[in-house]
């Protein structure tokens, strides 16, 4: 497992959020979810 620090633009801001993820997964699907992690924090 490894730790990434992932920015997402969300509403015209940028967020940052860490990521605990598999080596073995792309790039693409690290970014994915931490876009879904950003969503869910701000969907309320």
């Amino acid at each position: 497992m490894c730790m990434y620090t992932i920015y997402v633009p969300f509403k015209g801001k940028l967020y940052q959020t860490n990521v605990i993820a598999d080596k073995n997964l792309t790039q693409e699907e690290i970014h994915r979810i931490g876009k879904e992690q950003v969503l869910k924090q701000w969907a309320n």
